[in-house]
């Protein structure tokens, strides 16, 4: 699952409810493996200049995700999401099986 954030209003309160409620409510999905974030400036040869942060939490499959967010927690924290990111234009959200190539 890969999750991209568009540059919020206010840094500073995306970065505090991101880090100190967000990520600790996240991490209790059931079925994550692990959970990834961006660190520092994010650079696109592409020239999309409003990705903010990058997420990519990791699951055995694209069903463990769905399972994970059919949760009590899965709920809690898509409503949280609307707290960082409050439109569907604020964030991208890609769920896929991947294989090692």
């Amino acid at each position: 699952m890969t999750v991209i954030y568009r540059n919020p209003k206010d840094k500073e309160s995306f970065q505090r409810h991101y880090f100190n409620v967000h990520i600790p409510l996240t991490k209790q999905l059931p079925g994550l493996k692990k959970y990834e974030i961006s660190n520092g400036p994010i650079i696109s040869p592409t020239g999309h200049s409003e990705t903010y942060l990058v997420a990519n939490l990791h699951f055995d499959s694209i069903e463990d995700i769905k399972k994970a967010f059919a949760s009590e927690v899965g709920q809690r924290c898509a409503l949280d999401r609307r707290v960082l990111a409050p439109g569907d234009d604020d964030i991208q959200i890609y769920l896929f099986d991947a294989i090692e190539v």
